[in-house]
């Protein structure tokens, strides 16, 4: 194991025990204390597994069609959401609500052109609609903690807004050069491990989103082709 694998862990593990010494003690209550939150919880832990999911797919369409940086984009989108899905799922089990694995629904997967236009169309509803309004359904109630993850994984998203629209706006005639300019240039990139924020260079100090000292990155790593 690497230093920096090393003090990573260590990081994650301190981050963890710090959240949950902050967080409240539930009583029997809790679904009638907190139930709008809990819903949306629900709602958006099944939004991010489906699209971790999703995008691991278009990854492994996207190598097929031999792009294999657009690829490595699916692949960094997944990884970010995987962190988001992680975190909902860690809010509800702390809040004593049992989680069931949402049911793996069919994948529609069509080329990689249309992937990226599907993708960059679901990034932006996110951004524009879906999280304001979870975050506008829990706030009555008040829950601090679910507010300042739902705030996070908003902010995350917002980071590459701009990168998302040139990308949706060269999905059409333009993919052929948008497409060219991104295998043109092999990037690496560095998702957040406590927010799921990402980088194409890795922080020295703390995230911007989350505020994490230490710099909680990780690389995310390139998938493999897989074969039937």
């Amino acid at each position: 194991m690497s230093a920096h694998s090393l003090h990573l862990r260590i990081l994650l593990i301190i981050t963890v025990c710090l959240l949950i010494s902050s967080k409240p003690t539930f009583s029997l209550d809790t679904q009638t204390k907190y139930p709008n939150t809990i819903l949306v919880l629900q709602k958006a832990y099944q939004l991010e597994t489906e699209v971790v999911f999703t995008y691991q797919a278009y990854a492994q369409e996207a190598l097929l069609e031999d792009y294999p940086n657009i690829s490595y984009l699916f692949t960094t989108f997944a990884s970010s959401e995987s962190i988001h899905a992680r975190n909902f799922r860690q809010l509800l089990t702390d809040m004593g609500i049992e989680v069931k694995e949402p049911p793996k629904s069919e994948i529609k997967v069509s080329d990689t052109k249309k992937n990226l236009r599907s993708a960059a169309d679901r990034e932006l509803q996110d951004i524009d609609v879906t999280y304001p309004m979870f975050i506008d359904q829990i706030k009555p109630e008040g829950y601090e903690l679910s507010l300042r993850v739902f705030a996070y994984t908003l902010e995350s998203e917002k980071q590459h807004r701009d990168q998302i629209e040139k990308i949706r706006s060269g999905t059409g005639i333009l993919f052929g050069l948008l497409a060219k300019v991104i295998e043109g240039k092999t990037k690496r990139h560095f998702v957040c491990q406590v927010c799921g924020a990402l980088a194409d260079k890795l922080p020295k100090d703390t995230c911007p989103i989350c505020h994490t000292s230490g710099s909680p990155y990780r690389e995310v790593e390139r998938v493999k082709q897989k074969f039937p």
